[in-house]
């Protein structure tokens, strides 16, 4: 089979200049299948293991098939997680960046009036949690008259932290027509129930790995008494070495020790669980995704939703209550086509949840030996003047492309009687600026932002001082991004 590209689906001029800044050249196998049957509008289930690249499969499509000129959401996008949904949110807002496609995250613990706020605005494509997005239809404040797709992400997981009711609750409210996507790792009875019920004869996709998990991981298991597991952490992160690591614990109250015993070690590490606060939460994603430490210690909550391409090792450092975790779990390494391990310690009482995990994936996990000694010390001095040496900070392809935008913020907006169009008119008439700069414009009561690409924001900013929207000279300065 000929190699696909991205330019062979006959997509907008705006959708393939996003696609380039993001260097996205060759599609993966889950975007092959997915895009062309997406673009025609079909009912669409898709089993595709985590890090096939899945977000862009349906981000590129909605994008493509949203109408700018509408101003009320035309797609729905539910996600398990807040993680998922700020990641999925920042993804088709890079896709749809040259087309102005305005995405809303709704999720739980952040300020329902401000996200009530964003809906007011013209926004193409909504992407939450189940949980708060019923919230926003119950109380009137999310309009559902133009959804004309739906995309329920990671089904499985939303099925297994019990979302399921207010799934079909969401699913009733929406428009009869529309095209439904579902995405999931696994499919078990509950997710074909869902398709079963919702959707009008889907294309069904299975892009197969081998056994359930991705061909790109190496999986091993260690037998380890408990009271043993930090100094084999120790040994083999020594013996390892690897860039960027996640190790998985079954609680908060694990995270949080194991977390303050590297962290006394000197080790380059943080912790993610779902006590912490959402903004916390974040922050230590966006270190961990820029390289700013090593090793992340986490509970399942950041199994989920986490698309950072260089992960070398996941480490289970306790195995996971549930076999589906497993899956979820390890695919955060070996994704966008690299491979990676998946080591984990197994106590004695690990056994039955061993087998159940190997008859779920549909192999044995090869059980190797604990770092000897000798390989150990021989790899010693190695490791310590790499950890000493500290972390080699990344720049996401995203960073590179939001780099060269600038937020500009002017002091009118509608009660001004001031619109997009306005502001469109009179930046694009600017010298040497041209309405292809001009990014996504969100007009608010008394302020308006309107987001300048191509690196040309310095240039507007300084012009703008000094020209008038609709005849009005409005105060212009730097907005936050």
């Amino acid at each position: 089979m000929s190699e696909k590209h991205f330019a062979d689906y006959e997509l907008s001029e705006e959708i393939m200049r996003a696609l380039n800044s993001l260097g996205y050249e060759t599609p993966t196998e889950v975007q092959t299948e997915v895009i062309p049957v997406a673009l025609e509008k079909k009912d669409l289930v898709v089993k595709s293991q985590t890090g096939s690249g899945k977000t862009a499969a349906y981000g590129i499509p909605l994008c493509e098939l949203v109408d700018w000129n509408e101003n009320k959401p035309q797609a729905l996008i539910l996600t398990p997680t807040r993680e998922l949904a700020l990641q999925v949110n920042e993804d088709i807002t890079n896709i749809g960046r040259f087309k102005r496609i305005k995405a809303t995250a709704l999720y739980g613990k952040h300020p329902f009036h401000i996200q009530k706020a964003e809906l007011k605005q013209r926004t193409h494509i909504v992407v939450g949690t189940p949980g708060r997005v019923l919230d926003h239809i119950e109380r009137g404040s999310l309009s559902l008259q133009r959804i004309g797709y739906l995309v329920i992400d990671e089904a499985d997981e939303m099925l297994n932290m019990g979302f399921i009711e207010q799934v079909q609750s969401i699913i009733g409210a929406l428009p009869g027509s529309r095209t439904t996507m579902l995405f999931s790792a696994t499919f078990p009875e509950d997710v074909a129930n869902l398709s079963r019920q919702y959707m009008d004869n889907p294309a069904q996709i299975e892009i197969k790995a081998s056994g359930i998990t991705t061909a790109t991981i190496e999986h091993a298991v260690i037998q380890v008494m408990e009271a043993d597991k930090l100094a084999l952490l120790q040994d083999l992160l020594i013996v390892e070495s690897p860039d960027s690591c996640i190790i998985f614990c079954r609680t908060q109250e694990n995270v949080d020790r194991l977390f303050r015993a590297m962290a006394d070690l000197d080790y380059p590490c943080d912790r993610i669980h779902g006590g912490m606060e959402q903004e916390e939460r974040f922050e230590v994603m966006n270190a961990f995704r820029r390289g700013q430490f090593r090793y992340l210690i986490a509970t399942d909550v950041a199994a989920r939703g986490i698309d950072i391409t260089n992960i070398t090792h996941v480490i289970n450092y306790d195995i996971p209550l549930e076999k589906e975790s497993y899956v979820h779990r390890t695919g955060r390494t070996g994704r966008a086509g690299k491979t990676g391990r998946a080591i984990t310690f197994a106590t004695p009482r690990d056994d039955g949840r061993l087998a159940d995990i190997e008859a779920y994936i549909g192999f044995a996990i090869p059980k190797v030996m604990a770092p000897s000694e000798e390989d150990v010390e021989r790899r010693r001095e190695d490791f310590e003047q790499k950890i000493n040496i500290g972390p080699v900070l990344k720049r996401d392809k995203r960073e590179l492309l939001n780099k060269q935008i600038m937020k500009l913020n002017f002091n009118g907006g509608k009660k001004k009687k001031l619109r997009a169009i306005d502001f469109v008119g009179t930046i694009a008439k600017l010298e040497g600026v041209t309405a292809d700069d001009i990014g996504i414009i969100t007009i608010l009561d008394h302020v308006t932002d309107v987001e300048i690409l191509n690196g040309k924001g310095p240039l507007v900013l300084e012009l703008m001082k000094n020209t008038t929207v609709k005849g009005k000279l409005l105060k212009v300065r730097r907005g936050n991004k």
